[in-house]
């Protein structure tokens, strides 16, 4: 692929991840295993108070195709194919689930040195179109979304934003919502490995004038261990602490709480992935 700018989903991931990539309020245990045909499965059960599920996914790569599956404990399946190179700098994504067959969709991805786009278009009777383009380079980006019902002949919605990324840092803006909020968020990473940063993320709903300011990072005690921390202008602090146990394998601790209201129970989540 192209050293051009990211996708416009990329845009504010960032941040986005050092705020909620991770957290957990509930019990999830993880186990991935590679079979001799190259084919990796990933068994996945997950507790949330007395309700218990879980799914099994399977992911095999053939020269340019990846075919990832997944099944849960309700017999539901989902599918997803991605083609490589179809065409020069072209990316192909077909997914489904079964038995919600109307759930069918077809995102085609075309990476430029100085733009990229995307074209996703759901596979039913009454079509739903999403487009998405942003031009730049890998340090400046500006991007646009539009999402088009075909039935309704009606834009579902539209969103632009901006990001500009250095090696130490890096800021977005979205405007979403139909124009009707605004994000603004900001990320400082404090070693070169990037594995301690500060984040600070404002998002702004014009409609309702709400207002959410956010302030987090991470700290890597050390090469095993990361620590995270939350907290925005409602009161909600939230904590986790991540410690690698073996090569690859993850155990998780998290918790959440209302500073504002001490009175109510906590939230906790453990989390445990194994991969050999």
């Amino acid at each position: 692929m192209s050293k051009g700018p990211a996708l416009f989903s990329e845009i504010g991931k960032k941040a986005k991840d050092l705020l909620t990539k991770d957290y957990c309020s509930d019990q999830k245990f993880s186990v991935y295993t590679c079979s001799d045909a190259g084919v990796g499965l990933t068994s996945t059960a997950i507790k949330n108070g007395g309700l218990s599920t879980g799914d099994v996914a399977a992911l095999y790569k053939y020269r340019n195709a990846l075919f990832d599956v997944k099944v849960d404990t309700q017999s539901n399946i989902s599918a997803k194919v991605t083609f490589s190179e179809i065409l020069p700098s072209t990316k192909a994504i077909a997914s489904f689930k079964i038995p919600n067959y109307e759930s069918g969709q077809l995102e085609v991805q075309y990476f430029h040195d100085h733009a990229t786009f995307t074209t996703a278009l759901a596979l039913n009777k009454a079509p739903a179109v999403d487009l998405s383009a942003t031009i730049g380079t890998p340090t400046i980006a500006f991007g646009a979304e539009a999402g088009y019902d075909t039935t309704s002949g009606k834009f579902t919605k539209y969103t632009a934003g901006i990001s500009v990324s250095k090696p130490d840092s890096y800021a977005s803006i979205l405007f979403g919502d139909k124009g009707d909020s605004i994000k603004a968020a900001y990320v400082h990473h404090l070693d070169q490995t990037k594995k301690s940063a500060a984040v600070a993320e404002i998002s702004r709903k014009f409609s309702t004038n709400e207002n959410t300011f956010t302030v987090g990072g991470s700290y890597a005690v050390d090469y095993m261990t990361v620590v995270k921390a939350k907290l925005n202008n409602h009161g909600k602090l939230g904590a986790l602490l991540q410690h690698e146990v073996i090569p690859k394998s993850l155990v998780t601790v998290s918790g959440e709480f209302d500073t504002k209201a001490l009175d109510k129970h906590p939230k906790f989540g453990f989390a445990f992935a194994l991969k050999p």
